[in-house]
């Protein structure tokens, strides 16, 4: 057995149930636990997950590798883990083992819609968040009052060059513009500050009437997916942050 490989039973059994590690020891002291094919009562047993054997009840236990998916995120959603008053998204994840270890990668606001991306891997999440990376977020937005002409222009110009946001301490950094037409506009960011797209078409004196998140850097929200639907990502896709 590889020392290095090796975890505690306990912390294996919460790992790969439902049990939290006080429920964990109790249907160990049960005898309800085999290691390989013997029943096991110290939690502070230590296993390797790639060669020991461990059964609970009649299902073989194994550890759950990292997760990454993609879910098109509906209105009317939350992306707090903590229950309120709408839906969660890991609530829109069925089947997802320990769904509730996955996080947002970047949070999208109740009445946006669009990518999410979702792990429980911390430095891939760390890799596409971390201001130093400046990975680009492209957002679709609807404006309450149409952005023509030399005001468009402007808009562009003002985006390009930050904008000093309301209680902030610093401007905004460098943000792309285009616009799709009078009230419809492609936006794309570096930052997530708090409702950063609606503030900044705040500071230009317009209102985002609705929000749709395009992509996060070099991955686009999969056309096939229904809002509400997510799958899992491809190898390639994990590898493009």
């Amino acid at each position: 057995m590889s020392k290095s490989a090796t975890m505690r039973l306990d912390r294996f059994l919460s790992e790969t149930t439902p049990l939290t590690r006080s429920l964990a020891k109790r249907v160990l002291k049960n005898g309800e636990v085999l290691l390989n094919d013997k029943p096991i009562k110290q939690g502070a047993t230590q296993i390797d997950p790639d060669a020991d054997a461990v059964m609970w009840g009649d299902e073989t236990l194994a550890l759950v590798g990292m997760r990454y998916i993609m879910l098109h995120k509906p209105l009317e959603v939350e992306c707090s883990a903590r229950r309120g008053l709408y839906t969660r998204a890991i609530d829109l994840l069925l089947d997802v083992p320990k769904v509730e270890r996955l996080q947002p990668v970047g949070r999208l606001d109740v009445d946006t819609t669009g990518l999410l991306l979702m792990t429980d891997d911390g430095q891939w999440l760390h890799r596409i968040t971390s201001p130093k990376r400046r990975c680009d977020k492209v957002y679709r937005a609807t404006l309450a009052e149409p952005l023509e002409g030399e005001a468009a222009t402007w808009a562009v110009a003002q985006m390009a060059e930050g904008l000093w946001l309301e209680d902030d301490d610093t401007p905004t950094q460098p943000a792309t513009l285009r616009m799709l037409g009078p009230r419809e506009a492609e936006l794309a960011i570096t930052e997530g500050r708090y409702h950063q797209v609606k503030r900044m078409f705040g500071a230009l004196g317009n209102r985002v009437t609705v929000l749709h998140r395009e992509s996060i850097g070099p991955l686009a929200l999969d056309d096939n997916l229904a809002p509400g639907e997510w799958r899992e990502l491809t190898a390639e896709e994990i590898a493009l942050f």
